[in-house]
């Protein structure tokens, strides 16, 4: 433990000389190695049993078969689980999440941390048999729809023009479908979410599902997985998050506030500081119904 936490000291002051404007962030990475996590049940295998409650907050419950609800009940990894790159690598930082959700990392390296909620967004429609409602904008502005996709029909991209033509035989199979998202990922991102997506202006109005994105190449974007309130009306939420190199979908610890870590104060703008990445400004953004 002495030589981790001279390590950390050396890297504080490293960040403090050369990267002043990153150095809380190097902070809080550094305070995930000495804190313990809090607000945990280490038994819990969803979302909303792996998270507990500080004293005085209720969870909010929600409609069954809604998106919320299947964000809460999201099955996760056993405790301690790590994070894992797409190519099968351990991710080095292993201390700013408190659960691994139980989504596959595909090995092309594609499902980066836009990808991935559009992944979980379309995974749930398709388990409600919804599958026509599957359909996502390019960055370019297109639609690109999983019934299009399942007809036959690609793209041709050439720079921004896009154009759809018959070219594949019909299947609406599961593993077509993954192939479809494929494609959505490469064309497909924060700044496309954020393009495409309503904006939610009050806190009063978010709910679990909604996302913090910071659009941009790269920007980045975190989903909410649970929600609680308190009995004065505050809210307080789970973040869940992919990122970049593509990796395990994973639930994020607050370094901001050891003693409420899981749970986040709710906002729908302004700046944000996750364990290992600093939104500058962030704007809050819903999946249509």
């Amino acid at each position: 433990m002495k030589k981790i936490v001279l390590a950390l000291v050396l890297v504080l002051l490293i960040a403090y000389l050369f990267f002043p404007q990153q150095t809380k962030t190097f902070q809080n990475v550094a305070k995930s190695y000495i804190l313990p996590s809090s607000n945990l049940s280490e038994e819990g295998r969803t979302v909303r049993s792996r998270v507990t409650l500080p004293e005085g907050w209720t969870r909010f419950q929600f409609e069954e078969g809604s998106f919320q609800e299947y964000l809460q009940k999201f099955p996760l990894k056993e405790f301690d689980s790590k994070i894992i790159n797409y190519d099968g690598t351990v991710y080095p930082y292993q201390k700013g999440h408190v659960g691994v959700l139980e989504v596959s990392v595909p090995d092309n390296g594609l499902q980066q941390c836009a990808d991935a909620l559009i992944r979980l967004r379309a995974e749930y429609l398709w388990e409600k048999g919804r599958q026509h409602e599957i359909a996502f904008n390019f960055t370019s502005g297109h639609r690109c729809s999983w019934k299009a996709y399942a007809e036959g029909f690609r793209p041709k991209v050439k720079g921004n023009s896009v154009s759809f033509h018959k070219t594949a035989t019909p299947d609406a199979s599961k593993e077509n479908f993954y192939r479809y998202l494929n494609l959505v990922y490469t064309y497909a991102g924060t700044q496309s979410l954020y393009d495409e997506l309503k904006k939610v202006k009050n806190v009063s109005d978010l709910t679990v599902g909604d996302m913090l994105v910071y659009p941009g190449f790269p920007g980045h974007i975190i989903i909410i997985v649970d929600m609680a309130y308190s009995a004065t009306g505050k809210k307080m939420v789970i973040f869940a998050q992919g990122n970049t190199p593509a990796q395990s979908v994973h639930i994020l610890r607050n370094m901001n506030n050891s003693d409420s870590s899981p749970w986040y104060e709710a906002q729908v703008q302004g700046a944000l500081r996750t364990p290992a990445y600093l939104f500058e400004e962030t704007t809050a953004i819903r999946f249509n119904p």
